[in-house]
């Protein structure tokens, strides 16, 4: 161990199904929290994706023959395995004094495996548990005993106060945000209040190159993913954000985020993404952010999700002259009254209207289905079936439903059976073919059913994917995807 440095981990997930498979960008979590480091302590920080793999091959994932996820299982109960000793070998080779893990619901198992390897190492690293997980459970997360510290809430200022207690300069007792062990005792400290000027925040990338891992192997747009806001003011039963940001949404200026991507832009980047929940938030701020993005960045390319009730002809017009080549839209399901118990906030004909308008202005799409939401029967999984052959998309991310910690779907299912007080998330992600928490579905039914539509949805991205080349093709001069 030596003093002074930390390593910032993300788990593993996609390569728990495939050495190979690779989440090939700088995962802003880690980018946001190297940067605060860098900026406002002496210390030397590494950041570790422990999801890339040089050899970046696009994950395909499959709910047909649930091999992937067999081999995700295998890999997080035995510790034995490659990808665990490589990752050992990083930390040991670091030596760091501290190692903050970044944790999602799903990859909550992974990152306690990372704890029991740091620890394994060298009782003395401290490890420190972050992410939306953790802030969530809170004091939960320390039943694991390779866990010293958990953080609740944006982590920013308070790694930077962290180590500043590591190094004697404060008192542990005055870092805000963080539940401790001291002792047999577990100790919860004052939360920290959100950080409200969003624009203090030092830009993840650029300091990418002296602290990402093996960041000469990773491909161009790997940088390419930024932040317009934080929070979603939408309230999905299905999803945490509410849980996490309490409903509020904070946003960045509209000269600050063009002044990052302007920075990628002399990077070499043509493309962005914008990795907000919701991007726009409100016509007026979208307004804003367009207008800036096309007078200062009027080369500039990127994509975004949003919400259906932003899309009217104004708000594409305005985005597409702004520079916006994709749009991912959440529809989720083909049927209103699941929508409604989804609280999505519109109906299946709207959402479907609304990509009609997004093909007018000649803009790629890619929808977002869920099938499996608890009050699901046979038919409105027909109803979802029926959207997805429906819907005019270049491609259909298909998800299996999956209750998390936080949300109104978790509790209504623990409160009708569906799962245990010992469920764990991230034993039944998205690719589990064990996925069934359906009221009024066997569950082998509801697997021969979403097979059939699985088999639906690769003929149609199949299609898709060919209409997407030949867009490209057109706006871009080549067919590939924009780096």
């Amino acid at each position: 161990m030596t003093g002074k440095r930390i390593m910032l981990i993300e788990p593993p997930f996609l390569r728990l199904s495939n050495r190979a498979y690779s989440l090939s960008k700088y995962p802003l979590g880690l980018g946001y929290l190297a940067a605060a480091i860098k900026t406002h302590t002496e210390w030397g920080v590494r950041a570790y994706n422990c999801d890339f793999s040089p050899l970046r091959q696009a994950s395909q994932l499959t709910y047909l023959t649930g091999q992937g996820f067999q081999n995700y299982r295998r890999n997080l109960e035995d510790l034995s395995q490659p990808i665990w000793q490589e990752i050992q070998k990083a930390v040991a080779d670091y030596a760091p004094a501290v190692v903050g893990i970044s944790a999602k619901s799903p990859t909550f198992a992974a990152a306690q495996a990372v704890a029991d390897l740091v620890k394994a190492l060298d009782v003395r690293i401290l490890v420190v548990l972050g992410g939306a997980h953790p802030t969530i459970v809170q004091e939960q997360v320390l039943t694991c005993p390779d866990i010293d510290v958990c953080v609740v809430g944006e982590g920013e200022r308070t790694i930077v106060e962290l180590l500043n207690a590591v190094d004697g300069r404060v008192d542990l007792k005055d870092v805000g945000g963080i539940i401790y062990r001291n002792g047999a005792q577990i100790v919860t400290n004052p939360p920290r209040e959100p950080i409200e000027d969003l624009d203090t925040l030092s830009f993840p990338h650029l300091f990418a190159p002296e602290v990402l891992k093996d960041y000469a192997q990773y491909p161009p747009k790997a940088l390419r993913h930024i932040y317009s806001t934080r929070g979603c003011p939408r309230n999905c039963t299905f999803c945490a954000s509410r849980a996490l940001w309490g409903g509020r949404v904070r946003l960045r200026s509209p000269g600050n985020v063009v002044s990052e991507v302007q920075s990628l832009r002399e990077q070499g980047l043509d493309f962005v993404h914008f990795d907000d929940e919701l991007f726009g938030v409100t016509p007026r701020h979208l307004k804003a952010l367009t207008q800036t993005l096309s007078e200062q960045c009027p080369d500039m390319r990127w994509s975004c999700e949003t919400h259906v009730q932003m899309i009217t002809e104004e708000n594409v017009s305005l985005m597409k002259r702004a520079g916006c080549y994709l749009i991912q839209l959440g529809i989720e399901s083909g049927n209103d009254q699941i929508l409604k118990a989804m609280r999505k906030g519109f109906t299946i004909d709207e959402a479907l209207a609304a990509c009609e308008i997004i093909n007018r202005h000649d803009i790629s799409l890619e929808t977002f289905f869920i099938v499996g939401y608890p009050l699901e029967t046979e038919q409105t999984l027909q109803d979802t079936r029926a959207a997805i052959e429906t819907v005019d998309c270049d491609k259909v991310v298909y998800s299996i439903f999956t209750p998390y910690p936080g949300t109104e779907a978790y509790a209504f299912c623990q409160a009708n059976g569906l799962i245990g007080q010992d469920f764990e998330a991230a034993l039944y992600h998205h690719q589990s073919p064990a996925n069934a928490f359906c009221l009024y579905i066997s569950a082998e039914r509801f697997r021969s059913m979403v097979i059939e539509i699985e088999a639906i949805v690769d003929a149609k991205n199949q299609a898709g994917h060919e209409k997407r080349q030949a867009r490209y093709a057109r706006w871009f001069g080549s067919s590939l995807e924009p780096a």
